[in-house]
């Protein structure tokens, strides 16, 4: 069966039907109007207040409720077990699953929903705001207009320097300067990377930033040149945006010319961080106040992910948006699907969700998702592997997730990271401390760093280290003040040095983030419950003044 289960055509005569050839079709007009209202949505939801007003009227709003109910009852009976699929509700919102719906016709085709005969004055006012600016919907169509070339990653093409000298020793550092920050940016999740062979063909007859855009399809370059100082080799490098040829930076980088193989490492791993920095606050301002569908694709799921590391609840929800939005332009793409999932599994983890039951099973479903995508894509089977662990419990399956992850890809940092996790929850500490040092040395680029800091926390409390744990809890603090899982941290680590007063003040602190918390609650849901590390965080959490229940 395939994974859409309602058709709809919103341009011209309205439809609203099963894809199936046969299936069912609603006829009414306000059980059509209400999946239009649900599908145009962000998320694809909307509030019971604003259908009832808008399709019934403000006049009565027990009339309105009881409508908007019964149009609910009515529609359920005629789409049988389909619905449940489709629509969730809770007592306040009413939402339609996006990534189970095909959108047909284009804008242009006909008129907005033509013939669709609705009175009320909320919907006729909702109908001619689209109607007078139809691209505001763009976003929808394009499924079925890009799917093959949408790219949901930004692309990065790194050109070999170019040797001021001419010498061909100078242009071979040059090279391998190049083909090093490749492998580099090449680790990042968030990052398509045009190969070395291919950006060295191209730099053989100098740099034409518009042949990189449209023989490597690239959206940002690196290029530069490399020239001799004294006893020094320099390198100049401009990192530019190849749609607008804008320079977003320029860094220059100096080594001495008898040890530049050794002294090069921090040199690259500057220039790689700089590189991500940028096309995440770059992606950042370009969504700020745009609507939607004027965001380009390689930049929607960035930018999503770099709100998701921000504290701020309103970041949050548009993070979401914009990774939904990156799903619904991309279906077939693995990526969005794993990102939506890590956002669910942060969303109950960290205490931000609203309905911790529907995120939890979100999760579950986007990470399934993704392997049906890629099975043997190394960062979906680890965040499979997140959500076995961290939503279902499973930390057996939990576990075969991370080995699998690592034997398609020994160098994913997230799947090292989440594993040596699981062994500090288990309470081998000495593995875990291992294991997410290692990841740390492999991600240079994630824009999750606090989360890294978070996480390696949690291994030296398992070992016992806790003025290691201390300090990583409070630099991940230092990049996201509201992250659960520092605070925590923060909390066990101060609690067994024996720091009292700055015990109480975080304790405050997390209350203060979830004030719902309970040394029960905490053992309820975390996946270490039943092991020593589980047992020392219930402790401390008492010792800060959690309530027992």
């Amino acid at each position: 069966m395939s994974s859409k289960l309602l058709l709809i055509n919103l341009f011209g005569a309205c439809a609203v039907r099963s894809v199936e050839d046969g299936g069912f079709e609603l006829t009414g007009a306000k059980h059509k109007a209400l999946f239009v209202l649900l599908a145009t949505a962000p998320f694809g939801r909307r509030t019971r207040a604003f259908l009832q007003e808008t399709l019934w009227g403000v006049a009565c709003y027990d009339t309105g409720r009881q409508s908007l109910r019964r149009a609910l009852a009515d529609i359920k009976a005629v789409m049988g077990p389909v619905f449940g699929d489709l629509i969730t509700s809770t007592n306040a919102e009413v939402t339609l699953d996006l990534s189970r719906v095909k959108f047909v016709g284009l804008p242009g085709q006909g008129t907005f929903l033509e013939g669709l005969e609705i009175r009320e004055a909320g919907f006729q006012q909702w109908l001619a705001g689209i109607r007078a600016n139809p691209a505001q919907l763009d976003g929808i169509f394009s499924l079925s207009t890009r799917v093959a070339s949408v790219s949901v990653l930004p692309t990065v093409a790194v050109i070999p320097f170019r040797a001021v000298s001419g010498e061909a020793t100078d242009a071979t550092v040059g090279d391998w300067l190049a083909e090093e920050m490749c492998r580099s940016l090449s680790r990042s999740r968030l990052l398509a990377v045009i190969s070395h062979l291919s950006a060295r063909e191209l730099s053989s007859g100098g740099i034409d930033i518009a042949l990189v855009r449209t023989r490597l399809r690239a959206d940002y370059c690196l290029a530069g040149s490399i020239r001799r100082a004294g006893a020094d080799f320099v390198l100049d490098a401009d990192f530019v945006d190849v749609h607008s040829g804008r320079i977003l930076w320029t860094r220059q980088f100096t080594s001495p010319i008898d040890r530049v193989m050794q002294a090069a490492e921090s040199g690259i791993a500057a220039i790689v961080q700089a590189i991500g920095a940028a096309i995440a606050d770059e992606a950042l301002a370009h969504v700020a106040g745009r609507p939607m569908w004027e965001v380009e694709d390689h930049r929607l799921l960035v930018a999503g992910v770099r709100l998701m590391s921000r504290s701020r609840l309103l970041d949050l929800a548009k993070s979401r948006e914009l990774l939904e939005e990156a799903h619904r332009r991309a279906p077939h793409a693995a990526e969005p699907c794993s990102w939506l999932s890590k956002w669910c599994v942060l969303s109950v983890f960290n205490g931000w969700s609203t309905d911790v039951e529907a995120d939890r099973q979100r999760g579950i479903d986007y990470a399934a998702r993704a392997l049906d995508r890629s099975p043997d894509n190394s960062f979906c089977l680890a965040m499979d592997g997140l959500v076995q662990g961290n939503l279902s419990k499973r930390l057996d399956l939990a576990e075969h997730r991370f080995h699998a992850a690592l034997s398609a890809n020994p160098s994913e940092a997230l799947s090292h990271l989440l594993l040596g996790t699981l062994h500090a929850f288990r309470d081998q500490g000495a593995e875990a401390i291992r294991l997410t040092e290692k990841a740390r040395r492999l991600s240079p680029l994630d824009p999750f760093r606090y989360y890294y800091d978070a996480l390696s926390a949690a291994a030296y409390i398992s070992a016992g280290e806790f003025e290691k744990a201390l300090a990583f809890a409070e630099s991940s603090l230092m990049l996201n003040e509201r992250h659960t899982s520092s605070l925590r941290a923060k909390i066990v680590a101060l609690h067994h040095l024996g720091r009292r007063e700055e015990l109480l003040a975080a304790g405050k602190q997390l209350r203060a983030v979830t004030p719902d918390l309970t040394v029960s609650s905490y053992l309820r849901s975390h996946p270490a419950a039943d092991f020593n590390f589980g047992k020392k965080s219930a402790q401390a959490f008492k010792a800060a003044g959690f309530n027992e229940k």
